[in-house]
């Protein structure tokens, strides 16, 4: 994420800091973004320029084995996240708040918050919902802490919206997208992700607001992208959202070569003399 147009290996940021978000939206430069929950992916991403890492609770779908990311604690994702951040040299390291580590109040809000910041040495954090999490955002906000704010689908609240629904259809739909943004927004927060909505509604977000949206099957129309990163490299078996690109087939690659390590120790060719002391 450039610092200024045009982009040049000289202006690019050492180390990504929330005004280089601003700094893109602002130059109409495209942010990057890929979940991350250990160490070797957070490596590879950050040598291959992904702006910005999120660690996310969706490693409960990713890595715990859970079925929705509703059972996910902070406990379970603070290892994980300081996994993340002690790997990266650029890269802007994000931490999902779960539910159920924000919602009652400011202060509980906060007292999560700093806990991912003093515990997991992430960069900011991330916490959902609009109008309903303004004041848990400003409270972090001041206390000095970045937050990355996400409306429209939100998965922890997958049970009352009443499954993988898009959000912001419909004029009504559309109006309360942008005052959620617009409160989260307002509240501090240096970014906002848009996730599952109408490519229309995001734009019109993404123009309204001051501060850059990040898009999660939101559209072209957005000042960045965000995908999980086992979607993305083909590892995801069942659904996977229309939105995803797939850039590989990982899990094809590692069967393949599961496979073939399975038959070399049935048939004694490995280990051969060339990998033997």
């Amino acid at each position: 994420m450039p610092e200024q147009t045009p982009p040049s290996t000289d202006s690019a940021p050492k180390r990504v800091r929330t005004r280089h978000f601003q700094n893109a939206k602002d130059n109409g430069i495209r942010i990057t973004g890929l979940t991350s929950y250990d160490m070797l992916s957070a490596q590879i991403f950050d040598e291959a320029g992904i702006d910005f890492l999120l660690v996310g609770d969706s490693a409960g779908n990713n890595v715990l084995g859970y079925d929705t990311t509703v059972p996910v604690t902070v406990d379970e994702l603070i290892p994980l996240a300081r996994g993340v951040a002690g790997a990266v040299k650029r890269a802007f390291v994000v931490a999902d708040m779960p539910f159920g580590s924000y919602e009652n109040s400011a202060e509980e809000a906060l007292h999560t918050a700093v806990r991912f910041m003093k515990e997991s040495r992430a960069h900011a954090v991330k916490l959902e919902g609009g109008v309903r999490s303004a004041d848990k955002i400003k409270r972090i906000v001041d206390a000095g802490i970045p937050v990355m704010a996400h409306v429209g689908f939100t998965p922890q609240s997958e049970h009352g919206l009443g499954g993988h629904i898009i959000q912001g259809r419909g004029d009504a739909g559309e109006e309360a997208l942008l005052a959620d943004a617009l409160a989260v927004e307002e509240a501090g927060a240096f970014s906002v992700v848009l996730e599952m909505v109408p490519a229309q509604a995001a734009a019109r977000v993404t123009e309204a607001l001051r501060i850059p949206t990040i898009g999660v099957g939101a559209g072209p129309h957005v000042d960045g992208q965000l995908l999980v990163w086992t979607d993305f490299a083909g590892f995801s078996t069942g659904r996977i959202p229309k939105f995803v690109k797939q850039y590989a087939d990982l899990r094809g690659v590692l069967t393949d070569a599961v496979t073939r390590f399975r038959a070399d120790v049935e048939s004694e060719s490995y280990p051969g003399q060339e990998h033997s002391y």
